[in-house]
């Protein structure tokens, strides 16, 4: 079935202390799953679209689990590769509050992803009637032939007339800024819509502005990109922050310009700020992409940024990587939804 979008990347295991505890001090750990790509297709789910995502998964327990839970959220697994070679990865989340930070370790070597090539996707399957396709900076920074993967699926994408989004999301324990620059610069030519945040465009890219709309004009005059969303956050506390957003539109887009944008000038938006007490901040920026995607398929960018901070806002205070949350909900918070007691 066609599917309005499709997402590609990994998706591990994620284990953590209850409590607060460190991983020296805890008996038990909790289970949960987590990914950017799958994250980003269930809260795309959530939100009512048909999502499928593509990865490759061993076919074990644990594989299963990972697919279960996709399933479980509303995303199609009828695209995931399946093997009986390698393994699954698994992070581990040790939970803190000021002045420690939370930290995660990685046991992901090896990892069934790692290990894609080239041709076990049979791409223009998968994006027969789709609409969007969405990945991130992590899959490419896997592996080499992961890379080359995630490459060969947006020619694919663009060859089928799907729109294409990237999530830079730079993870220095993947690969180096340099590694990571001369791989994602590559792959911008393939990219509609850039989601990143101002510090990963300057440590990826090289590119700082004076501020970050003149970073966000700077990226897509680059690498001529139609849209360029940047996430921002302050953080004074681990578990108190400041969340927002700006969206720039390329004067050569030509889509999203139904928002207050005519002729040939580019646009600066905005969106409100949201306090957010944080039960668990991981899968936020996904949530943002998720609600952002929403947006433009709907053709509207002003709603496309509302709806991605409004829903990586709600993704906060929810445990686990998943935003469980509904449209509903969403569409509360942007017409000014109080803490009172929903009763």
């Amino acid at each position: 079935m066609p599917f309005d979008v499709v997402t590609f990347g990994e998706a591990m295991i994620r284990l953590s202390p209850p409590n607060f505890m460190r991983f020296e001090q805890s008996p038990t750990l909790d289970m949960k799953v987590g990914g950017a790509e799958l994250n980003t297709a269930v809260g795309l789910a959530r939100l009512g679209h048909s999502a499928a995502w593509v990865s490759r998964l061993t076919n074990n327990p644990l594989g299963k689990l990972i697919a279960n839970k996709a399933r479980e959220a509303g995303v199609s697994s009828e695209h995931i590769v399946w093997t009986n070679d390698d393994r699954v990865g698994v992070y581990f989340l040790e939970f803190g509050a000021a002045p420690r930070a939370s930290s995660v370790i990685y046991d992901r070597k090896g990892a069934a992803i790692a290990n894609i090539k080239p041709g076990m996707v049979p791409w223009a399957n998968v994006f027969a009637g789709t609409k969007w396709f969405h990945v991130t900076g992590i899959t490419p920074g896997l592996s080499a032939s992961a890379a080359e993967v995630t490459k060969e699926a947006l020619i694919a994408a663009k060859a089928a007339g799907v729109r294409t989004s990237i999530d830079l999301n730079y993870r220095v324990k993947l690969w180096t800024p340099a590694e990571a620059g001369k791989c994602m610069a590559e792959l911008m030519q393939y990219c509609d819509v850039l989601i990143t945040t101002e510090e990963d465009i300057e440590r990826v890219f090289g590119i700082k502005g004076k501020n970050y709309e003149e970073a966000a004009d700077l990226t897509a005059k680059k690498y001529n990109l139609k849209i360029v969303a940047i996430t921002l956050r302050e953080n004074p506390l681990v578990w108190k922050n400041s969340w927002t957003a700006m969206a720039y539109r390329s004067p050569f887009a030509p889509w999203g310009r139904g928002v207050g944008g005519e002729g040939n000038a580019a646009q600066i938006l905005r969106t409100k700020t949201y306090e957010v007490e944080i039960v668990d901040r991981l899968g936020a920026g996904d949530s943002f992409a998720a609600g952002f995607i929403h947006g433009m398929l709907e053709g509207d960018l002003q709603r496309s940024l509302d709806f991605g901070v409004a829903m990586s806002a709600l993704k906060h205070s929810i445990p686990g990587d998943f935003a469980w949350v509904t449209r509903d909900e969403v569409e509360a918070m942007l017409k000014g939804g109080g803490l009172r007691i929903s009763r």
